[in-house]
């Protein structure tokens, strides 16, 4: 406020615009909220298909940017009511095709059911694995490498090793046994 008497605010558009103190824009605020909000209310619920949370939002921000523009305002030129109309249903517009532009929201409570998996089992289960296969001999480690963690068949696993397929199929049976053995020095049962 300055010495005079008269208050500046700051509008979006950028420059300061001068108001007396009185504030006259409280007044034309306050009657243009009792006067239009709840028909625009009635007409937004109906654009919104009736969701009430929605239509109270664009109702404020209807609001709201008649504050902002309220130096564009003339309340003694008619109705302002074509005007708020007009902004509400642009902003349901843009909120619809906002939506439209990116993934549908959904809610989070569902997920917080599901049970998630405990990773520090999976981890044990792996540093097990790990160190077991830690006592197979390089040729039967190689195979079981190749076929179970790499997912290669007996043919194709041959083909990397450079060994018969019939080597690869007795190598994956004994490393499968001394595998199982190893685990079971470790604890882990079948």
């Amino acid at each position: 406020m300055r010495e005079d008497g008269v208050v500046t605010k700051e509008h979006p558009g950028g420059g300061a615009s001068e108001r007396v103190a009185d504030a006259p824009d409280e007044d034309l605020m306050r009657a243009l909220y009792q006067e239009h909000a709840g028909p625009l209310f009635g007409f937004v619920l109906h654009l919104v298909a009736g969701d009430r949370q929605r239509a109270e939002d664009v109702v404020q921000e209807t609001l709201v940017r008649a504050w902002r523009n309220i130096h564009r305002l003339d309340p003694e030129a008619g109705s302002l009511r074509p005007w708020l109309v007009t902004v509400a249903r642009r902003i349901v517009i843009d909120g619809h095709r906002s939506s439209r532009a990116r993934p549908r929201e959904v809610d989070a409570a569902a997920l917080e059911l599901l049970p998630a998996e405990d990773e520090l089992d999976r981890a044990l289960r792996l540093m097990t694995i790990s160190e077991a296969l830690g006592d197979l001999s390089e040729a039967h480690r190689q195979v079981i490498v190749a076929t179970y963690f790499m997912g290669r068949t007996v043919n194709e696993a041959a083909a990397e090793l450079g060994v018969p397929a019939g080597t690869v199929r007795s190598r994956v049976f004994y490393a499968l046994r001394s595998l199982k053995l190893a685990l079971e020095e470790r604890g882990v049962t079948s």
